[in-house]
């Protein structure tokens, strides 16, 4: 199984419009980070988590040809807003599949009340079949077992995702202990880290750390960055050893 890391920056991305922040005008290609986004592979199975205004752009970097899916971590718009760019791959494909808590489908359906029309839909406008993920209750993709992990963004639920021994989460502040077991016995795990300094919706990097030493992965990569973290050299070097963080495409076979 092939993971690529489509974007690991935060809402903004790297840099920030008009910012004169140092990471801003960093020129090392590491700093420069779009919206957060990996795309899943094996066999013949592509999947991507999360589609959002950079969807696009990413999609050509990855060179990505074929999607049979898209899995919603929650509705915010840096996860969401580049759902109208599929339209390519239904061309190609037909209706596309996604797969979010019915909360996300329902914020969907208004956001773009026109992919979801039924009767007077705009021609080319893009096709959708939406499926609803319930906590505690895995399901199939593919050939491969999906177990939804179920973490809190601040007072908002959302969804992570645990394929085999690899698990994806992001936009976490809070995991209940029963959610943190489904996470034993990784080989990768990747978490969200947004900063030193601590946020009320996100883990900064001290509690990203301790929950990687919690839950014991045998390698972990820090997503969802935002400039405030740091220079990604400077902060790669004060990890452990055994702890990456994650960069624009940048990918893992595991």
């Amino acid at each position: 199984m092939k993971v690529y890391f489509l974007g690991t920056g935060t809402s903004q991305g790297i840099p920030v419009i008009g910012s004169n922040h140092p990471v801003c005008q960093s020129v090392d290609s590491k700093d420069k980070r779009l919206r957060v986004a990996i795309w899943i592979s094996w066999d013949s199975y592509s999947y991507v988590i999360d589609c959002g205004p950079d969807f696009r752009q990413q999609m050509l970097s990855a060179k990505c040809q074929k999607v049979d899916g898209i899995l919603f971590t929650h509705e915010h718009a840096d996860h969401t807003a580049g759902l109208d760019d599929i339209r390519p791959f239904n061309f190609m494909q037909g209706e596309m599949p996604v797969y979010a808590h019915q909360r996300v489908i329902d914020n969907l359906k208004r956001r773009f009340e026109y992919i979801f029309e039924t009767e007077n839909r705009y021609p080319g406008a893009p096709s959708v079949k939406t499926i609803e993920i319930i906590n505690d209750q895995p399901f199939i993709l593919g050939d491969k077992k999906v177990v939804p992990i179920n973490v809190m963004h601040g007072s908002l639920q959302v969804f992570g995702y645990r394929f085999d021994n690899f698990a994806y989460l992001t936009d976490v502040k809070t995991i209940e202990k029963e959610e943190t077991d489904k996470l034993i016995g990784l080989e990768v795990l990747v978490i969200n880290a947004l900063r030193e300094a601590p946020h009320n919706t996100h883990f900064n990097l001290e509690e990203a750390l301790d929950f990687i030493a919690l839950v014991k992965p045998k390698k972990a990569y820090l997503t969802h960055i935002s400039h405030l973290l740091g220079f990604h050299e400077e902060i790669q070097k004060k990890l452990p050893e055994n702890v990456f963080l994650a960069y624009d495409n940048l990918e893992i076979t595991l």
